[in-house]
Parts: C-alpha cells; structure tokens; sequence
C-alpha cells in the first residue's frame, strides 16, 4: 500500500462504511465461530485496529492483531492493544495450534505467496480453528484502486474457495459481499477505463458526506443480515469464505 493512500487509510478506517459494514459482518461471523467468548483470535491485518477494539467490547479477552504495517500497529498501540504486533502473515511467529480463529480480510490479495500463506494459518490454528476470509472480488474490476493497494490479483468464489481446500481448509461457507453495489462499482470501472490515467489517484477509499456515509452503512448491514440468515449472493464487490481446519484421523 502506498504510504500516502496508507495515511488516509487509518484516517477513514473507524467511520467510513465500508470498513464499518465489513466489521459489521467479520464481528457476526467471530461471534458464530466462538459463540462462548474464550477462544483465542488472531486478526491478520488489523490495521490501527478497530475489529479488536469490538471483539474486547464483546467479552474477547484475547484477541491478537497483526499486521505489516508499522504505523497500523502503532496506532493499535496507542490505542492500548497491547498484544499487537508488526508480522508478515506468510511467515507467523507463532506456535503451532495457539488460535481458534483466525480472521484475515482483504489481506490475501496483498500477498505474492497466497497458499503459503494459508498453510501458515492452518498451522497456527487448533484443531477445528475457524478461518473467515475476505478479498475483492473479480479481476475485471481490476483498476487503479488495485495498483494504488499493491495488490496480486482478485479472486472469484470458485478460486478463493479452491485456495483454501488445496491447504488444508474444509469449506463451511462462501459467498459474494456488497452485491447491491457491485452494479454500480462495475459501471464506474468500466468507464475509468475508457479515459486516461489520472496523474496522481488516490484510491477508492474517500472521505464520504454523512448522509450517504450513514445509507451506505445501512446497506451493507443489510445486506449482512441477509447473509446471516443463510442467503448467499451470486456477485458482489468482495468474496468471503469461512474454512475449518482439516484434521487427519
């Protein structure tokens, strides 16, 4: 990630709606995954981290972040997580089976070794551990946003679903995320394709007016309600994917 689109980053995390609607759904999924709140969990790219600062409002006692960013875990730092900790999560510092679950969103698509990755996770999940994975979605919404993040490549359900089973992961449950506005997401790529590049881009994540902020959080909260009734979307801006930890008898 840029450092200056990193900046804004940890400037819009805790407000903007589409960080606010992801944790909305991440937090659900943590919940359902370790519903007696002593699992131990581990955050791949926390960030300043906010998703931390829910979990322990929720009863999570013990929840580790980590991330590659320094100043992401500075931030965690300031704001009193203490057992955060600057990390590359394709080489973990962990011992074998320490978590329950693991949650890593929008970190995969990040990484140049993505299974190697995954088999890191795997390892330091306990048997039966919990993995809740997003990534955007669909390559032919590739655009400067992507360039501006440093990403590899988006995923399609059949792919992101394939990664997982291939390294150790049975398959609870996949679906795509933000379906409503994958529409318009669409039309504006396609469109940014068709004039020239701008100079300096500064990403997708923008400062939002409050009113459509707040409508925009709405949705996706909506939208996630609908996911956790069992509904699964055929499209959207993002993939997920929930992983158990396969045990060999």
């Amino acid at each position: 990630m840029k450092k200056e689109y990193e900046e804004q980053y940890h400037r819009l995390e805790e407000k903007h709606w589409w960080f606010q609607g992801r944790r909305h759904l991440v937090r659900a999924l943590v919940l359902q995954a370790s519903p007696d709140r002593a699992g131990r969990i581990l955050e791949i790219g926390c960030s300043g981290g906010p998703l931390i600062q829910q979990l322990h409002a929720d009863g999570y006692a013990q929840v580790t972040g980590i991330d590659i960013s320094t100043d992401g875990i500075a931030l965690c730092q300031k704001r009193g997580l203490a057992d955060t900790h600057v990390m590359d999560a394709q080489k973990l510092s962990f011992a074998n089976e320490s978590f329950d679950v693991i949650t890593a969103s929008d970190v995969l698509e990040h990484l140049a070794d993505a299974p190697q990755a995954v088999r890191e996770w795997k390892r330091v999940l306990k048997p039966d551990g919990r993995l809740i994975v997003f990534v955007p979605a669909f390559q032919f919404h590739w655009s400067e946003h992507d360039e501006v993040n440093k990403h590899f490549k988006r995923y399609r359900r059949p792919e992101l679903r394939q990664l997982l089973a291939d390294n150790g992961f049975t398959l609870t449950r996949s679906s795509y995320w933000n379906f409503l506005l994958f529409w318009p997401v669409s039309g504006v790529r396609l469109l940014r394709r068709l004039v020239p590049k701008r100079a300096a881009f500064a990403g997708d994540i923008r400062p939002t007016p409050a009113l459509l902020n707040r409508a925009l959080t709405w949705l996706l909260c909506l939208e996630n309600s609908l996911l956790r009734c069992g509904l699964n979307f055929p499209v959207g801006v993002s993939v997920m994917a929930l992983g158990r930890k396969t045990v060999r008898s």
